[in-house]
């Protein structure tokens, strides 16, 4: 009944608002006054028209709008939803800038201490092979030397036995000559 309530305020407020309407359009193009009756039958079909639409399709239409009022109302707390995790991914994202310069001090940290150690890795295998080329030198030079001592005593040994078989040629003579060979002969064949 409470739909009737307001329709009926509004039927009779809608006939007199056309009804002045009529009669002020009537009176100024200097045209008979309207008629009354044709007029009214035309009200009440427009009355029951609107009415019969009203019947048939008001609850459709209030259902329309209360699902499309539902919808928008999800739609806006979806909105609002997605608005906040926007602004909290925002907030991660302006802390991780925060973070960034840490991160590159870290990074910048770490690739010195990275350095560093390289570098003293290279120093140490440096002096590693530097020894070992000290150390292959020094036995070079110690072979090289054994070799010349080796030689020179070869070639003092070889002079030595010259001069001493030139001043034994001198000194002995044939017969004795002899005799020393058969005692070196007789000291290697007993020993």
């Amino acid at each position: 009944m409470s739909k009737w309530k307001h329709f009926g305020f509004v039927l009779p407020l809608a006939l007199a608002v056309a009804v002045i309407a009529t009669e002020a359009a009537a009176a100024e193009a200097g045209h008979a006054a309207p008629r009354w009756g044709d007029f009214g039958w035309r009200v009440l079909n427009f009355v029951i028209f609107a009415g019969i639409l009203w019947y048939f399709v008001g609850g459709l239409a209030k259902k329309f709008f209360k699902g499309r009022r539902q919808m928008i109302r999800e739609t806006l707390d979806d909105l609002e939803e997605r608005r906040a995790k926007a602004k909290e991914h925002l907030a991660a994202v302006e802390a991780r800038i925060a973070r960034l310069d840490e991160e590159r001090k870290a990074i910048l940290e770490e690739s010195r201490a990275q350095a560093e150690n390289l570098k003293q890795g290279i120093m140490e295998e440096a002096r590693r092979q530097a020894d070992q080329i000290v150390e292959q030198a020094r036995l070079t030079a110690e072979n090289e030397g054994r070799s010349v001592l080796a030689e020179v005593r070869a070639a003092l040994a070889d002079e030595i036995v010259d001069a001493a078989e030139k001043a034994l040629r001198d000194k002995l003579g044939a017969a004795e000559h002899d005799k020393l060979i058969a005692n070196s002969l007789n000291k290697v064949v007993l020993h």
